[in-house]
Formats: structure tokens, sequence, C-alpha cells
């Protein structure tokens, strides 16, 4: 890229920009992709990036949505709500009517309340909020709105297959807490506390940690309480770096507790388990893996391999890009109050086979949920992860009916 020009060219420059944008604008229908591309959860948004760009070229190779092409914006947010703002204002600004998110439940109630204002005050530049994996109950029950919908499973839901498929295991009597220090993690540790008590009374929790969210570098000091504490079994909601290390430094410890986890599959959890020998010791809870089977998962995990070094992250990105264009392709338009009341309440095939839905009262996507811990390849174990020889293997997979919980979504449709 030039490092400077001359005064002549920038005004030329300028002038092609501005005869350009409105072609540029008409010829394709962009998302702008708002999570973190830079500091330590930087693997974490790229994997997301990735995933979004995937299935746009997907789509494109189809013939596209509603006859333009579909393109991904990637836009650093820095993990900082106040930075999210201020580049869904810049969407906003280039014309984009759909943005994405996920990492931190912290920056999704940001862009909710941002997506509520701009599209109160700002008739014609309304967006549509698609959050991948933000999963704090809040969002679809007090803070739901009407222009955001969510296609993971919040908290809630999946700590009720969690501790359900907990409840069965008689060896587990004494379990530690261990979450960052933000809304999506007090959600985890506060379900957990409820739903262990309400399942398994007999269980004794006998740690409960909260820590600073993308901090750590060292979880030695964590672990070291873990370990004395005699816990046979870890509960963490922890994403991102700070999974991976907690791992490592279990691993190091030699800690024997089995951990059971939301994100232990995000980027350098698989190769962590892997480094710190945590032979099927190591549980999430997950809206599909590689290795589930059924659909045509198997065929469209072979084809995203094929172009990158690691599997394919976030089932729900496929299902949130499907079903945003089938959208688009019915009203014709990307238009957000046109999208909204087709995507309320719309069914959906996901790539493992299963029937699921988008709750229209509050925005929530339910479906086939699985539990898996990670192994060495080999059975029904074809798929590996981060090139690490060893892959996901489903133990339990709980039906999407099964998942469904109330909701307090008094839902506000706009004037």
């Amino acid at each position: 890229m030039p490092t400077r020009f001359g005064k002549g060219m920038a005004i030329a420059g300028l002038a092609m920009g501005m005869m350009a944008a409105p072609a540029f604008a008409a010829d394709t229908i962009r998302i702008a992709y708002i999570d973190p591309l830079s500091g330590m959860m930087a693997p974490i948004g790229e994997q997301g990036l990735a995933d979004f760009r995937f299935m746009a070229d997907r789509i494109n190779a189809a013939g596209g949505v509603a006859g333009k092409k579909l393109e991904i914006v990637p836009m650093d947010n820095k993990l900082s709500a106040q930075e999210a703002v201020v580049q869904a204002q810049k969407a906003v600004d280039q014309g984009i009517h759909i943005i994405a998110q996920g990492n931190s439940s912290g920056i999704a109630a940001a862009l909710i309340d941002f997506a509520n204002k701009n599209n109160e005050r700002n008739p014609g530049k309304e967006v549509l909020y698609i959050n991948y994996a933000a999963v704090d109950p809040p969002l679809t029950n007090e803070k739901c709105s009407y222009w955001h919908f969510r296609w993971d499973a919040n908290s809630d839901i999946k700590m009720q297959a969690l501790t359900s498929y907990m409840k069965t295991n008689k060896n587990i009597k004494k379990v530690y807490l261990i979450n960052q220090d933000y809304s999506f993690g007090h959600s985890v540790r506060k379900a957990a506390i409820e739903m262990l008590k309400a399942k398994r009374p007999d269980v004794q929790i006998v740690g409960d940690e909260l820590h600073p969210i993308a901090k750590i570098t060292d979880f030695s000091p964590y672990v070291a309480k873990i370990k004395a504490s005699g816990a046979d079994s870890v509960i963490t909601g922890n994403w991102g770096s700070d999974i991976a290390l907690l791992l490592k430094a279990a691993g190091d410890a030699g800690l024997e507790a089995n951990f059971y986890t939301y994100y232990a599959g995000g980027a350098g959890g698989p190769t962590a388990v892997k480094q710190s020998g945590l032979n099927g010791k190591v549980f999430g809870i997950v809206e599909g893996l590689a290795n589930a089977g059924g659909g045509d998962a198997a065929a469209f995990e072979e084809a995203f391999r094929k172009t990158h070094d690691y599997g394919w992250t976030y089932p729900r990105v496929r299902n949130a890009v499907e079903m945003v264009a089938e959208a688009i392709n019915k009203v014709g338009s990307d238009d957000p109050k046109k999208l909204v009341p087709v995507l309320a309440g719309m069914k959906h095939k996901t790539m493992y086979g299963g029937e699921a839905f988008m709750r229209e009262t509050d925005h929530q996507f339910f479906q086939d949920m699985y539990i898996a811990n990670l192994v060495p390849v080999g059975g029904d174990v074809k798929f590996d992860e981060e090139k690490t020889g060893w892959g996901w293997h489903v133990v339990a997979k709980v039906p999407a009916q099964a998942t469904i919980v109330n909701t307090t979504c008094k839902m506000q449709k706009p004037s």
C-alpha cells in the first residue's frame, strides 16, 4: 500500500471512490463481522471470520443472494464494547444493514442497545444483529430485542444439557467452578450452582472462582487451588486463551479432574488438551462437531478442511448465514424491517440432519446439542482437531425439544 499521495491523486481517488460506492453497494450484500481481530482473543475472532467467509463463498458459488454477491466485512472490536459500537456505527455509515458478533456477552448487550437506538432514530438505516456466540441468558430474556437473533444455545440451555449428563455420573462428588468475571461467566456459575443443587444435591461445590477475562497468562495458581480442593470435576465457561491456558496449567500440574466446558473446542483448546495429555478428561457441550455424523456434515467438514488447517468451528454460523440468505432471497432485500418477520419462527434443517427452529417470542434458536470428549483418533472419531491426532467423540446427544427453556422476553415491536 502506498504511504503517501499527491494532492491531485488524493482528490481523484476520492472522486472515484464516491462514484464507485453506489455500484459496489448495489451489487453486493454485506455483513459486518465485528469481533476481536487483535490481542489475546484474536485467534477466536479469526476463526469466526473464516467460517463466515467460507459460508459467503459457498453461497456465492451457488448464485449469491437475491441475485447479488454476499460479502463479509471484517471489523476489529478489540474485545471492547465501546469499540464494537464504534465499528457498528461505521457499518451503518457504509450502508451495511446486517452486523454479526459473538465473542463476549457484554459486547453483545452493547450492540443490542446500539441496534435499538439506531433503528428507532434512523429510519432506512436499520441494522439486523446476528449473534452467533454470545450466550448470556438475559440477551433473549429481559434484554431481548426485535432486531437481535441468537443462533447459539444460551448458557442456561447448555448447562441444562451438561448437568443432565453429569447427573448420571455417580463418580462426580466434588465440583470446582472457575469462570471469567463478566456477565457470561456469572451466568455460567449461577446456572451450575442452581442446576447441580436440583439434580445432584449430594454433590459438593468445593470452589467458586472468578477471574479477569483475557488478562491471565499463567493459570497455575488457580490450578493449585483446584488441586488442593480435592475436586474430581471442574465446570468452566472460559473461552479463547482463558480455556487453553487453564487446560495447559492443569496438564502441567498433573490435575486428575475432569473438565466440563463450553468452549474447549475453540482456537488452541484441542492443542492444549493434547499437549497436557488430558485424554478423555475434557468434555464440551456443543451444537455440532466434526464426528457427529448425519446430514452432509462429513462432506462439508472435508470441503472446509481442504482450504483450512483446522476443522469447522461454528456449526451455528452455517445455520445463521443459510437462514439469513433464505430470508433475503424470500423478500429480495437485506432490509431488516423485511427480514425480521421471516426469520422469526423460521425452521431449519442443520448440517447433521436435525430439525431446528428460531423461537418467535425471543429470537432464540433451538437445535440438537451434543456432549463430547477429546480422545485420540480411531473408531468413530474420524476427524482430528488442530492437527493433534485427537478428535471429539460424541458421548451424548440431547434432542432440540429437550433443550427448550422458558423465556421472560417481552418483545417490543417497532411502531
